[in-house]
């Protein structure tokens, strides 16, 4: 009788494998709402709004890094009420709702104000995306695997982030500024209905199960560098039963509460600044690439949103083996490299167009610039999302009931948000002030 009353599809509805497709496509969405406007907001801003030209990179600026202002604010507070709650779909929902709203507001463009409330509306939409988002994945996925998941959704991050200025860009070249957003908001509506349609595993708890036992390797396991970062504080505890798990929450709270207490460990402070790092230099593309692509070279929009995309494409390509290669033989080694090769090949993004150029040809130029923004994608996934993969948690009930993952989650968001803040302020201000060449080897020191 009780699988009569199911709803319909109910088994693949709630599977596994659908719900995660439907967190990493919530994923995907924010983040190719995040750099759809890019190289259309030179068009927004002096066709549309009719505002000086000259005004136009200090605009694309303050709009850019906005989006991490409000989201760096907004990511405690829905992390803390997040976590009084299991559900993760209505959150989810909430968020696409603010997001549509937010996009809507933006495409109409009446005035510069409105361009900043959209913006704004949409930044505490998207906090609250990749926070749940976030949390469910890390929810319905084993320890063993997060790694490969991460950079699956890594991958899947990084194709938003490309696809949201090569679309804009190519469909406003080709059929027109709105047809442009009608894919935005297409790709929205399509998200509306993959979460309306997922049905919501109940995450079990340590409560389900009578007496589970750790077994010493479990232990020894827990203090490698690729193990949970909490799952040794877990396992000291060994929150066996509801009781058990109180008085754990009751003797962390005491101590000074969860964020006193991740922010104390140093590896919480290493994703962090690689968190805060990786997504500033790449929110930095999203404010000079399309003006400086325009003033070296002459490029349009669409030539534009290809480069965005050979920015990102090798990440997509290889997302999965960086994050098979982090599981394999722990974060330290591939993220060092990884930052180690940053600082040659932004070096090499800012000689292009640049009296520091030791070709005389436009072309040589063009093809070492291209080179350089390739570089760059292969390396970038083997930085990109190590902060998340290094605060995931095996048992976040010590930090209540509902468990503390929302808030982990939040500390990355945070740290992602003050990148997407910083990373334009830095670029944009640096391009004005010095040139795009000193900006870019600036942000490889």
């Amino acid at each position: 009788m009780a699988l009569e009353s199911r709803p319909l599809g109910h088994r693949w509805r709630s599977s596994r494998i659908f719900i995660l497709f439907v967190v990493i496509l919530a994923l995907f969405c924010e983040t190719f709402l995040y750099s759809f406007p890019v190289p259309i907001l030179s068009y927004m801003i002096e066709d549309r709004l009719h505002i000086d030209p000259s005004q136009t990179q200090n605009i694309t600026t303050a709009l850019l890094s906005l989006h991490g202002f409000i989201a760096l604010i907004s990511a405690p507070i829905i992390a803390h009420f997040a976590d009084k709650s299991s559900d993760r779909k209505s959150p989810l929902l909430i968020s696409l709702a603010g997001c549509f709203v937010g996009t809507v507001l933006i495409s109409l463009t009446p005035s510069v104000p409105a361009l900043f409330a959209g913006r704004i509306i949409q930044g505490i939409a998207g906090s609250a995306t990749w926070i749940v988002g976030s949390a469910t994945m890390t929810d319905h996925v084993e320890v063993g695997n997060l790694g490969k998941l991460y950079g699956l959704s890594m991958s899947f991050v990084s194709a938003g982030v490309v696809a949201g200025p090569a679309i804009a860009g190519t469909v406003l070249e080709l059929a027109g500024y709105w047809p442009a957003w009608s894919v935005a908001l297409g790709l929205l509506a399509l998200d509306i209905i993959m979460r309306f349609i997922m049905i919501e595993t109940p995450k079990s708890s340590s409560t389900d199960h009578d007496s589970p036992t750790i077994e010493p390797s479990d232990t020894a396991a827990s203090n490698s560098e690729t193990s949970p970062l909490l799952a040794h504080d877990a396992l000291t505890h060994q929150p066996n039963t509801l009781d058990s798990i109180a008085e754990t929450h009751d003797e962390h709270t005491q101590k000074g509460g969860f964020y006193r207490i991740m922010l104390s460990d140093a590896r919480v402070i290493s994703g962090i600044s690689s968190t805060i790092l990786s997504s500033s230099i790449l929110a930095s593309f999203d404010a000079t690439l399309t003006l400086h692509l325009r003033d070296a070279f002459g490029w349009g929009s669409m030539a534009a949103g290809m480069m965005f995309l050979s920015l990102q494409l090798p990440s997509i390509c290889i997302g999965s083996l960086a994050g098979w290669l982090r599981d394999r033989v722990g974060l330290r080694y591939p993220t060092a490299i990884g930052w180690a090769l940053f600082a040659p090949i932004m070096w090499l993004l800012g000689v292009p167009g640049s009296d520091k150029s030791p070709f005389g040809s436009t072309i040589n130029e063009e093809g070492l610039f291209i080179f350089a923004v390739i570089a760059f994608g292969v390396v970038t996934p083997f930085v990109r999302g190590a902060g998340y993969l290094q605060l995931s948690t095996k048992d976040p009930e010590i930090f209540g009931q509902h468990g503390g993952s929302n808030r982990v989650f939040a500390l990355q968001d945070i740290a992602l948000s003050l990148g997407l803040m910083i990373g334009p302020l830095i670029s944009g201000s640096l391009t004005q002030a010095v040139g795009y060449y000193w900006m870019s080897c600036t942000l490889g020191k």
